[in-house]
């Protein structure tokens, strides 16, 4: 069941760190370059038929690889545990884009203009350095025994 579970939470890894490594390198600059809300807006639609499934996937895959290595959720943030300590990591990494993706989609896109690009640009860049953050936390586990 591990092996499994680890797959998805890869490939889910994948598409939604893939996609926006897409979106803030050729995307984004594209539109801030020629002021296309259009492109982000076309690029943003398709994305989140498979970027939002797959981020449900890495949160359910994510909680259950949590609890099988932390079974008591409150041992998730014992700081003195290096396997609680990143659980707590990814916890604040999802946190932080949870609340920028909330922000950036119920008050800038759906107003979403050429004087705002910039606005939605500072959401995109940070959101996209967050799901590094989560690759190289989640790269972490490895090296981290179980006990």
């Amino acid at each position: 069941m591990y092996s499994y579970l680890i797959l998805l939470h890869i490939l889910g890894a994948t598409v939604w760190t893939g996609g926006h490594i897409i979106l803030a390198t050729l995307i984004l600059p594209a539109a801030l370059r020629d002021k296309s809300v259009e492109s982000l807006i076309a690029f943003e639609s398709k994305f989140e038929r498979i970027g939002i499934p797959s981020l449900i996937i890495q949160i359910v895959t994510g909680v259950w690889l949590a609890k099988m290595r932390i079974p008591e959720l409150g041992n998730w943030f014992e700081w003195s545990d290096p396997n609680a300590r990143l659980v707590s990591l990814k916890l604040a990494l999802l946190l932080t884009t949870a609340m920028l993706a909330v922000d950036a989609r119920f008050r800038l896109i759906p107003r979403l203009s050429e004087d705002k690009l910039f606005s939605l640009a500072l959401h995109i860049i940070p959101v996209t350095l967050l799901s590094i953050g989560f690759v190289i936390v989640g790269i972490t586990f490895r090296g981290v025994s179980w006990y």
